[in-house]
């Protein structure tokens, strides 16, 4: 029989993944694209999706250590080509851009590929049939994705969306994707059932004597 359980990723993420930092990446990975849109200006159109794809990478990647570091994430250095990663709680972090909807292009990666054989230990909170296999995992990997519109017309400049995205062992499919800005009302969330501990005590009245003089 299945074992019961009270995790499952959304939650798990919002343990260990501080609401500040996601906050941070976020806005990290609007600006470096903005920086890298800027750079691109004036270059001619035969390479420019090519050419602002490279700037995008480096951009971004220098905005997103920035904000590793800041909330002490343990980011890793930048370097060329290198896939900048960070840490916290139990996940490893690491960010991607894709054309909006091409889902695929993430696992191009041969690190990002080694990064998600981490996420066997949770794919029964998604998997039912292997909810028998689970235990509370030591170590997880989810990316922030940067999705673009794939288009030099219709908003170049910025990503069209940047979401959290946990993906299964293999890197071909998804346990868990959200936008960011639906993850971060998840912080907000209070337990519907939170025990009143609160005493209401009673003020005594006070009493008059015949005189008017208060006892």
């Amino acid at each position: 029989m299945p074992i019961s359980t009270q995790d499952s990723i959304p939650a798990l993420l919002v343990r260990d993944v501080p609401r500040d930092l996601v906050m941070a990446v976020e806005e990290a990975l609007t600006v470096g694209a903005q920086r890298a849109f800027i750079a691109s200006t004036g270059m001619d159109k035969g390479h420019l999706p090519h050419a602002l794809g490279q700037l995008r990478h480096f951009h971004m990647n220098e905005s997103f250590h920035r904000a590793l570091e800041i909330a002490s994430a343990s980011p890793s250095p930048v370097k060329g080509n290198s896939i900048v990663t960070g840490r916290t709680g139990i996940f490893a972090l690491a960010r991607f851009n894709i054309p909006q909807g091409i889902w695929v292009n993430g696992r191009r990666s041969r690190t990002r590929r080694q990064m998600s054989a981490a996420n066997k230990a949770i794919e029964p909170l998604v998997i039912a049939d292997l909810l028998d296999e689970y235990v509370t995992p030591s170590a997880a990997t989810a990316f922030f994705v940067a999705c673009f519109s794939g288009s030099l017309i219709f908003q170049p400049d910025v990503p069209v969306s940047v979401q959290i995205a946990v993906p299964n062992r293999d890197m071909t499919g998804w346990l868990f994707r959200e936008p960011l800005k639906d993850f971060l009302q998840r912080y907000e969330e209070i337990p519907t059932s939170q025990e009143d501990l609160v005493t209401p005590v009673l003020k005594k009245s006070k009493k008059k004597s015949d005189e008017g003089i208060e006892l």
